[in-house]
């Protein structure tokens, strides 16, 4: 008995981690126009790649990667890394949602100085 009740809240903790990464799920646009990102289940976390540019010439190249390992981390929160495709390195990455929009941001010396992009859910 004890087992079966330990089974059902390990599915009911799962199931209410992959609610919370539903919301996140989906296309969001760059609030500044210069791209779109697709975010998907990848495992037990979330992961985004680019879908469009806007400059073909753009160091970010549809398909790319660029955040992974994204997991819940609080309400709306997800924390794992992200791809700068300008300087081509990887950063500790956080994202914040509320409604339909979104922030993300990369960061260096353990969070102390990040770079924000505001993202709109597209429709």
């Amino acid at each position: 008995m004890l087992r079966r009740s330990l089974l059902a809240f390990a599915a009911l903790a799962a199931s209410s981690h992959f609610a919370l990464a539903g919301d996140i799920l989906g296309e969001w646009a760059r609030d500044d126009g210069k791209g779109r990102v697709r975010f998907v289940s990848c495992g037990a976390a979330v992961c985004g790649s680019v879908t469009w540019v806007r400059d073909a010439n753009d160091p970010a190249k549809v398909g790319q990667q660029v955040f992974f390992d994204m997991k819940p981390n609080g309400e709306n929160i997800w924390a794992g890394m992200a791809f700068n495709p300008e300087d081509g390195q990887n950063y500790t990455g956080k994202m914040t949602m509320s409604g339909h929009s979104l922030i993300t941001a990369g960061c260096v010396f353990g969070g102390w100085i990040c770079k924000s992009v505001a993202w709109t859910k597209s429709k």
